[in-house]
Formats: structure tokens, sequence, C-alpha cells
């Protein structure tokens, strides 16, 4: 199948006599006909549901559906993005353990990674993503057991040269971890151009909506976990008495790993009606995400011509610094979220963001309503100056999500707020 047909037919197959729309399993409790049966179940020896802090059959029925978007041998699904970029990163690394990031990622994250990630004893280097190879290898130690970035970077908007990133990983024997929440696999599948595990903020395009947070780890299968690096896959897990992921689930080690060791201990699984009003984002996906790249593809340039606006950070410009790159990794358009700077700076970026009629000034992005946030003053305003120059941001940059509404309108309301400065 193609990738709209998958948004609308993967993860959930009724039988003879079924629901056609995936059932909401309102349920944390399964019954089974015998004790023998609930053994081989925490001995992961058989197929089934212990408990909804681990697996529920509507969540399963989604998980196996971004999965197959994606292109990966399974997916886990949380309660957030970030629960999703925790649990991706600890089902690796241990305390006294390192990993690489690109300094261009989401405020939160950078936060996650370099503040309580290191209360747990795991250190992160923050690297240039732009840079040399060679000098993305000085970042690498022994300890080193993982690299990350974002495919579209929030809200710097830089593309992430996927490629290069899994070919370094690759050579230091650690998989790639990548953060495709913005691209979506509509636009990006970052497992076909080497990544080894995706993750997303589900709470964005996937659900579109606005309506619940949440977030998905997919596994590619393709890493070799039996590496020498990574003994947590290769020896016995007492927890499951004795249980060794990389020999009794071969390619799905990586997730089954995440499943029922990392989320069993962690509990950020989702609800069963959490997953339901999930899936009914994801059938439409593929529909959304191509309104969002015209509407955002006008919008960008039209603030590209405006004389108040510093800079447009949008790769579909053809004087942006990512068009080319864009064309590789984003081939049917670069998202509708678009980054840009005010000439001022931060005064006049609030009063223009304060003039806006149509677009929500609110702490959120990639929804099907237009929406604007100021992340120097918000959702970044954690960082210092220097991580907030290397993440991208300016004191005038505006990060604008174009929503689904008539483009001309978008424009129309956009235009307004700029000529109150």
């Amino acid at each position: 199948m193609k990738i709209e047909t998958k948004c609308l037919h993967e993860g959930y197959h009724p039988r003879n006599g079924e629901p056609r729309a995936l059932p909401i399993y309102q349920s944390t409790t399964y019954t089974y006909d015998s004790t023998d049966h609930i053994g081989k179940l925490f001995d992961l020896t058989a197929e089934g549901h212990m408990y909804s802090r681990i697996s529920n059959p509507t969540v399963d029925a989604v998980e196996k559906k971004i999965a197959a978007l994606e292109g990966g041998v399974g997916a886990l699904c949380t309660t957030s993005g970030q629960a999703a970029s925790l649990i991706s990163i600890l089902n690796i690394l241990k305390a006294g353990d390192h990993f690489i990031s690109a300094s261009t990622i989401y405020g939160g994250t950078i936060n996650l990674f370099a503040v309580t990630l290191k209360r747990f004893g795991i250190e992160c280097t923050f690297v240039d993503s732009e840079a040399s190879e060679e000098e993305i290898q000085k970042a690498f130690k022994e300890n080193t057991k993982a690299v990350f970035g974002e495919t579209i970077a929030n809200p710097a908007i830089a593309i992430f040269d996927i490629e290069k990133f899994a070919n370094i990983a690759h050579k230091n024997n650690v998989p790639l971890i990548v953060d495709n929440t913005f691209a979506t696999p509509i636009l990006c599948r970052p497992i076909e151009f080497g990544a080894d595990i995706v993750i997303h903020s589900t709470t964005k395009y996937m659900d579109g909506h606005a309506i619940q947070v949440g977030g998905v780890i997919v596994d590619s299968g393709n890493f070799d976990f039996t590496n020498g690096k990574f003994p947590e896959f290769t020896e016995p897990d007492e927890s499951y008495h004795g249980v060794i992921y990389s020999e009794n689930f071969g390619r799905a080690a990586y997730i089954t790993k995440a499943r029922v060791q990392m989320m069993r201990d962690l509990g950020a699984y989702p609800g069963a009606n959490a997953a339901f009003l999930l899936n009914l984002g994801l059938e439409t996906l593929a529909v959304r995400m191509e309104k969002y790249c015209r509407n955002a593809e006008k919008v960008a340039e039209f603030l590209n011509e405006s004389e108040k606006v510093e800079f447009v950070n949008y790769p579909s410009l053809e004087d942006n610094k990512y068009h080319e790159i864009s064309k590789k990794y984003l081939p049917l358009g670069s998202s509708g979220v678009i980054s840009f700077s005010i000439r001022g700076g931060r005064e006049d970026a609030v009063k223009f963001m304060d003039s806006l009629k149509l677009a929500s000034n609110v702490v959120h992005v990639a929804d099907i309503r237009t929406c604007v946030l100021h992340p120097a003053s918000s959702t970044h305003r954690q960082l210092t100056d220097s991580q907030l120059i290397a993440a991208g941001i300016t004191p005038g940059l505006v990060r604008l999500s174009v929503g689904l509404e008539n483009v001309d309108d978008i424009i129309f309301d956009i235009r307004n707020a700029l000529e109150n400065i």
C-alpha cells in the first residue's frame, strides 16, 4: 500500500462482523483461561496483554499503524513526546554513559538532555549539525552510546542531514535517533536514510487537532545491538527470568526492551481513548500535510518580501540555506512551520503577535489552526543566550505554524499585524 492508504488501513484489520472503526478498549485489565498462560505472559513467551501500563489493544493498533508508516519493525506509544525522547535514550544509556545531540533541537529536549539526564549521570555533548564529519567525530568518547537529531529543528527550521549523521554514528557502532515530529512520515521517513530509531511528539501533526498529548518510538530493527557496546541487550535480564532480548526478539529487541522494561518501570503509557483520538488524526495525516505545505510556501514567500522581516527560515524558499538538502529529505514539502525574525527584536515581535486576529498566540505548534509563539520568552526561555544562538533563536524570532485556513485569510491577518509595528 502507498502511505496515504496506510494512514487509513494499517494497524486495525476488522474481521467478519467486527466494527469498521477502531474500537476503544477502555480497560486496564484482561482475563485469561489459566494461571499458566499468565505466567507465560510474564516470561515473555506468549503474546497478549498483561496490563494497560504496558499495552492495550487500541493503543497496539495505533502503534502498528505508525510503525508501518515509518517502515519500522515495531512502535511504542508514550504519554508525551518528552517521554518518547526520555525512554528512547534510557533504553540504551545508563549512568556513566554519553551521547551526542545536534544543538538545533527543541528547547525542552535540550533541557532534558543537558540538565535532567545529567542528574541521572548521563552526559550529552551538543554539536553543530552543519559541522564537518571530522569535527563531529571529535565529540565521540569511549562511552558514547547514541546520536540524536531532529529532521526539521524546532524552532530554527534547520534540516538535519540524516545520512551524514547515520554514517558517523554507525562508524562508531552506535544508533542514530531522529525526532521526526515536524516532517512526519508523510514528508520524510528517516529510516530510509539510515536512522535506527525514530520518535515523534504525536501531540503535533499526527494528532493535528490539539486535543491530546502523546509520543511514540519506532524501531527500525536495523541496528546491531550485539556489537559489544550494549550488554543490556545480550546479557540476561533478571527481571524477566533471564530473558536475552537480542536472542529472544531478534530485530525487535530494542522496542521490546523499551516496552517490557522501560515502560513497565516508568509507566508513561497512554490510555485507549487517547490512542483512539490519535488514530483519527493519523487517518487524515497525508491530506493535511499536503495542505500545510502549500499554505506555508505561500506565507513564507509573503514574509520574505516584507521589509519588516529580518529573515525567514523555511527550506522551500530558494534563498534558504537548506533549500538544496530539503529536496533530498523533504521533496514533498517542509511542513507548515515557519520561523522568521521581526526587525526591532523582542518588543516588535511581541507587538506583531499581539496584533494578530486569526492566528492564535499559544504554546503549541502543528495544529489545524494557525498559531504563533515567541520561543525566546516561552518554550526556550530556560536556555542561556549562547544556547539560544546555537539553537538559531534571535530575540525577534517568531514561530508561525500555518494552519488549514484559506491562505489568503492567513496572509491578510499577518499583513495587518505587520502594519501595526
